[in-house]
């Protein structure tokens, strides 16, 4: 259980690192971000842990990857539109 937690953290802060760093722009918190991921791959490490039981280190490990992506894409943020270009009547 030790490793399988610290391998979540590890994996879902390697998640918020490679998202805020390949598009910092569209986080407009970086640290929440940093944060949120190996929160969420712990939260989702042990959901995973408590249904799948033991032995099963690998999908505990890749369902706390998908829960960490999850939460993080949740904090990016959509570009801003473009302006649009109005003209008179007259």
């Amino acid at each position: 259980m030790f490793w399988e937690a610290i391998g979540s953290l590890v994996l879902g802060l390697g998640v918020a690192f490679a998202a805020t760093r390949w598009r910092p722009s569209r986080f407009p918190d970086q640290a929440l971000a940093l944060v949120t991921g190996p929160a969420a791959a712990l939260l989702g490490g042990v959901i995973a842990r408590a249904v799948l039981g033991q032995g099963h280190a690998a999908a505990t490990l890749t369902v706390a990857l998908g829960v960490s992506v999850a939460l993080v894409s949740l904090l990016f943020r959509a570009p801003a539109p473009a302006p649009r270009v109005t003209r008179g009547l007259g």
